[in-house]
């Protein structure tokens, strides 16, 4: 199964230092049953276009609790076994994708990371300054949050991930 673990760029960085993301269980978006009837589709790589922007929500609550951290949303997307995930029976058709993944989860396992390009850094920082009160229901800070979903993530292979944090060899 293929999970998306959101991180930030020094969530990245320590994981490239420790070989690992974490040592579980992690929080990640999946295609589980309540985002393909969300969704109400059959195209693997829409559930799965989905579950990455899910976890792309997921760092920009990650950039808000870490305000020191650059802000550009990250994502790890990792092959797993089936049974290494579970999601919480208490949201089964939650449409949110989110599933737990027990760990340690070793970074060799990754198949790609997706990052904000540069350009972006400005609306993902109006943005996590805005998602508390998004949270909260406020129309407008919800359209500024909205703003950074209008941002693609970029595709990198894993080998590329030493340049993304600063450690290119």
């Amino acid at each position: 199964m293929r999970v998306y673990v959101p991180l930030t760029l020094p969530g990245l960085a320590e994981a490239y230092k420790t070989g690992e993301l974490g040592s579980g269980p992690l929080a990640a978006y999946a295609v589980t049953p309540g985002l393909r009837e969300w969704y109400v589709s059959d195209d693997i790589e829409e559930l799965e276009y989905a579950a990455l922007g899910r976890a792309a929500l997921a760092s920009l609550r990650l950039l808000t609790a870490e305000p020191e951290a650059p802000r550009r949303r990250v994502v790890i997307a990792v092959d797993v076994a089936d049974r290494a995930v579970s999601a919480d029976a208490d949201h089964g058709l939650d449409p949110a994708g989110e599933v737990r993944v027990a760990g340690p989860l070793p970074l060799g396992k990754a198949a790609s990371v997706h990052v904000d390009a540069t350009d972006a850094q400005a609306d993902v920082t109006a943005a996590a300054e805005a998602l508390p009160a998004a949270d909260g229901g406020d129309g407008d800070a919800q359209f500024v949050v909205d703003g950074a979903e209008d941002h693609e993530l970029l595709w990198f292979a894993t080998q590329e991930i030493a340049n993304l944090v600063g450690r290119g060899d």
